[in-house]
């Protein structure tokens, strides 16, 4: 009865939101065949006969322009000629709010489903809570293959896989490669904090107005752009996030305190990272910030991948390199970072699940090479098929010859996410307090320990009041 509730509350809203035209911007960003398996306990559909013909329906975010659907469709149903798959894009403009209130809504409506694809982990996990997806465990254990092993994103929540991930932009480091060259600085492929707070100081030059910074942090601001909260976080395998797995608070974990301590050093003493109080200010962007050169370092998504070379509205007039997030210690595991993907999902209202799990494990693995509009989160691609992905990607850009290739295929190669934490309904609220409090250290209106101390009581707060 309770998630029923919480289901028509949440159709309830989404009918009204979209009702009165609400919808905001779209994303920040952006081998072997498999076997077919079939239908097991608890996620079974009918047993389809091999001859019969089925239609299956994808509801999608992505629009056509981004994810290439047509050639994408083309290829699976010449593979596969006794399913058909109907598209149905939820936003033409790419817009992953409205997308998601439009998926509510035809669930809500009982609309044909068998495919559904999640821009974001916290819009996939509250999906799964709501009974909207199926498990698809027994299917991945009929083929024999591990999640973890197979794909560079592991997608289980509470145990149990609901999803297969689909692109994989893992966060890197943006690096001027001409102002590290005259710097005297190699390209990192593997470093650490203190390596880049290193870097920073040393690419840091001038002074007033004229002051160019070694690094360049946008956010968090307005309660979003949290990673750049998570620094000594993010390069772990586990416990990455602001709550752990079992919804309790992490901000006592000393890797906060040396995230905080990190963005002090580098603002406040070293003066190596552009002032916080100048990006808020002075409504400053990363693309700006680093294709005009007032910066040399800029952590951020790998989206960038298709800007790398340049674009017309921002063209890049050096080289550019691209390093890993760097490590707490040189000892640590390499290659850890913070991940996006598309979480591709078999709905739990399927009549055609068999089909629908077929998609889903195409799709992720030879069906992201068809598509040849993103790097696969899916291990089953050879360097050179990454090397001709990446080619396709760069030869879109301006001037693809002053990307330092390797660097980044170095950086793919090696990335991996860290195990997902399934986000609480009242996250925006946990970001609200930590941004708040993160700006009042920056604003020199409370130093580290009592920022610790005021994170770990607020959120206490927020936690306690939504257990209620």
């Amino acid at each position: 009865m309770f998630r029923k509730m919480k289901w028509l509350s949440l159709m309830l809203m989404s009918i009204m939101m979209v009702a009165a035209g609400c919808s905001s911007g779209g994303n920040a960003n952006s081998g072997g065949a498999a076997a077919s398996p079939a239908a097991s306990s608890g996620t079974e559909s009918p047993a389809q006969a091999a001859d019969e013909e089925v239609t299956i329906k994808l509801h999608t975010f992505g629009n056509e322009a981004s994810y290439n659907w047509k050639q994408t469709i083309a290829a699976f149903e010449e593979k596969n000629p006794n399913i058909k798959v109907d598209v149905v894009v939820l936003s033409e403009k790419g817009d992953t709010q409205e997308a998601i209130q439009k998926l509510d809504l035809a669930a809500s409506s009982n609309e044909q489903m068998d495919v559904i694809m999640f821009s974001d982990p916290a819009g996939y996990a509250q999906r799964v809570g709501l009974g909207m997806v199926a498990p698809i465990d027994d299917f991945i254990a009929k083929e024999g293959f591990k999640v973890n092993e197979e794909y560079k994103v592991d997608t289980m929540l509470d145990g149990k896989y609901y999803a297969l991930p689909g692109k994989f932009n893992p966060w890197y480091v943006l690096l001027n490669k001409t102002q590290l060259a005259a710097a005297g600085l190699e390209v990192p492929t593997e470093w650490t904090w203190d390596d880049f707070m290193s870097y920073a100081k040393t690419l840091t030059t001038g002074d007033g107005a004229s002051k160019h910074y070694g690094t360049y942090f946008h956010g968090p601001q307005n309660g979003g752009w949290m990673e750049f909260l998570k620094l000594a976080l993010a390069n772990q395998p586990d416990n990455t996030e602001f709550l752990k797995a079992d919804g309790t608070s992490n901000l006592d974990n000393p890797l906060m305190r040396k995230t905080l301590e990190l963005r002090v050093q580098m603002e406040k003493l070293d003066k190596s990272a552009s002032p916080y109080t100048d990006m808020i200010s002075q409504k400053l962007h990363y693309r700006n910030q680093f294709f005009n050169q007032a910066v040399s370092m800029v952590m951020i998504g790998s989206w960038m991948n298709t800007e790398l070379g340049g674009t017309e509205q921002f063209p890049l007039n050096f080289e550019v390199a691209v390093a890993p997030i760097p490590k707490n210690a040189a000892t640590d595991e390499g290659g850890y970072t913070m991940v996006t993907t598309d979480y591709v999902s078999v709905a739990a209202a399927s009549k055609h699940k068999d089909a629908a799990y077929q998609f889903v494990r195409w799709y992720t693995t030879e069906g992201q090479i068809a598509q040849g509009k993103n790097v696969p989160s899916w291990n089953g691609i050879d360097d050179s098929q990454l090397e001709s992905i990446i080619d396709t990607i760069l030869s879109g850009t301006a001037n693809p010859e002053k990307v330092d290739k390797q660097s980044l295929l170095s950086v793919l190669k090696n990335a991996k996410s860290s195990k997902i934490i399934p986000p609480v309904t009242y996250q925006a609220e946990i970001y609200k307090v930590i941004n708040e409090e993160y700006e009042k250290l920056i604003f020199d209106q409370q130093d580290i320990d009592q920022t610790l101390a005021a994170l770990q009581e607020r959120v206490q707060q927020v936690i306690d009041s939504n257990k209620k």
